[in-house]
């Protein structure tokens, strides 16, 4: 599709934690820039994967920017929105999307400085840091705008040897409600999408640490057993994730906000 045509034309989008490849943040790249989108790569480097994932984008047709942000500090985020404005002049969807989940540890053993504190410096005062950024340039501009955040299932239910990371993704619920409470009135919605497992780079991690960890022969065996328990016959994609992301950016989702949607194939319903 030409950049012209697309719902997305003249837009631009920001996903941060987006330079890896078959990550949810390339993947919610894609489905905007097939919508006509100018995108922003961004990750803790811009290195030749991330450069690949913009490679991607600009064969799809979009006009891309690469810019380096590490999410933990409020500066870079701010940066990374100031960049942005100076390369397209915009800054239409900000997607906080960067996050750690690959630390997992018995809660007895978890290490503060380490697997505490890093996490959630990342998966939440990140996700705030981005938020604020984004949303003072929309407020700024006065065009409204639209914040979306990668929260979750675990932003909704608890999960063994991952407690920086649940506690991170349900604090960014109550980020993004106390978000949209304040922004509305900007026509800024905040919202989150909280997918169930995704075997992205991440989740191949996760794949590798729980098969063992809950007594599985092989991850093939551990991926089985929760393709059965899905009502969908199969774990999450980052299409899927990307398609809620469309949605949620779009004029129809305008009076959408607050909301923490499940897109995990009915395996969390509340």
């Amino acid at each position: 599709m030409s950049q012209e045509a697309g719902k997305y034309a003249g837009k631009t989008i920001v996903v941060t934690g987006s330079g890896k490849d078959k990550g949810l943040g390339q993947g919610i790249l894609q489905a905007f820039a097939d919508e006509g989108a100018n995108c922003v790569v961004s990750d803790l480097t811009i290195d030749a994967e991330a450069e690949a994932v913009a490679e991607d984008l600009r064969a799809r047709g979009a006009r891309v920017a690469t810019i380096a942000c590490d999410v933990s500090k409020a500066a870079d985020c701010q940066a990374l929105v100031a960049k942005t404005l100076e390369h397209f002049g915009s800054l239409d969807v900000f997607v906080n999307n960067a996050g750690i989940g690959f630390k997992m540890k018995p809660l007895l053993e978890v290490d503060t400085a380490d697997e505490w504190d890093q996490v959630i410096a990342v998966n939440l005062s990140g996700a705030f840091y981005g938020t604020q950024a984004a949303a003072r340039a929309m407020v700024e501009k006065g065009e409204g705008g639209r914040i979306i955040n990668i929260a979750s299932q675990a932003a909704k239910t608890g999960f063994p040897h991952l407690p920086a990371y649940v506690s991170s993704k349900h604090g960014m619920v109550g980020l993004t409600r106390a978000s949209a409470v304040e922004l509305g009135a900007h026509g800024i919605t905040v919202n989150a999408v909280c997918p169930n497992h995704v075997t992205t780079g991440l989740g191949a991690k996760q794949n590798e640490y729980f098969s063992k960890l809950l007594g599985f022969e092989t991850v093939e065996d551990y991926l089985a057993n929760m393709s059965a328990k899905n009502p969908m016959g199969r774990p999450g994609l980052p299409s899927d994730t990307a398609a809620a992301c469309l949605w949620l950016a779009s004029d129809e989702a305008f009076y959408v906000t607050g909301e923490a949607l499940n897109v995990s194939g009915g395996e969390e319903m509340h």
